[in-house]
């Protein structure tokens, strides 16, 4: 299995998520993504700023309604499509994630930061408030947190970040590509079927009350069973061997 790295690589724009970058973003996160050797994806970026949001110039008045409405609804395409994807998708950020840079992290699987990471909602600040970057921080952060971070438009450092768990870990610079990839090597071990059925049903689960996610959860867990892996994996820990995966 292989692990695909996205890199955004427009460092001169701060890689700023323009209607290009989106819709190049949209394509490499859905290129060959059924191929049974893609196990991972990873996202970082160039240059000291993972990344500044939207694009300000397209979304001036010089372009219309409908360009800005395009634009949101690609964003929000892209976004909604990285917890869709069957592979976990990781966001490796090493500098400042402002706006729907900020909510790109907050919508990946797994994020690791480096510690000079920041991570800010700067909307406000320029009569643009981070509305839809404001759906992702509500999901993943406390209230009070994404709140303050909407109206102040201030950052959180790394550990700050990591304290309230917008992020999932956070190393040294140096130590960024390392830890990355153990991440991602330690999730291409395992069955490519299994990882796709519990991440598709992890995000249904999260939006239902308790009830109805263990009913839901108790029968993907009897499909499990009867998936060729599942069975694979069982037998293999109890004739105490490694278990060989056919995804």
């Amino acid at each position: 299995g292989f692990c695909r790295n996205i890199i955004l690589n427009n460092p001169r724009r701060r890689n700023a998520l323009s209607l290009a970058m989106l819709r190049s973003l949209r394509e490499d996160l859905l290129h060959d993504v059924k191929s049974k050797d893609l196990r991972v994806i990873i996202i970082s970026a160039e240059g000291p700023v993972f990344c500044s949001g939207h694009d300000l110039k397209e979304l001036s008045s010089e372009d219309d309604v409908k360009h800005h409405s395009l634009v949101f609804e690609i964003c929000a395409e892209v976004m909604t499509l990285i917890q869709k994807l069957p592979v976990p998708v990781i966001a490796k950020v090493n500098g400042l994630a402002t706006a729907a840079g900020c909510q790109l992290v907050a919508s990946c699987d797994i994020a690791v930061a480096s510690e000079k990471s920041q991570f800010a909602t700067p909307g406000v600040n320029i009569g643009l408030f981070c509305s839809t970057p404001a759906v992702a921080l509500g999901r993943s952060l406390p209230r009070k947190v994404a709140l303050e971070m909407l109206f102040t438009g201030e950052p959180l450092s790394a550990q700050e970040a990591l304290m309230h768990g917008l992020v999932s870990k956070v190393v040294p610079e140096d130590k960024l590509d390392e830890e990355t990839r153990k991440i991602s090597q330690k999730i291409c071990e395992s069955s490519k079927s299994i990882l796709a059925l519990g991440k598709a049903t992890f995000y249904r689960q999260i939006t239902q009350d308790l009830d109805t996610a263990y009913k839901m959860t108790a029968q993907v867990m009897v499909d499990n069973l009867t998936l060729r892996d599942g069975q694979e994996g069982i037998e293999a820990f109890i004739q105490k061997r490694k278990p060989v995966w056919s995804h």
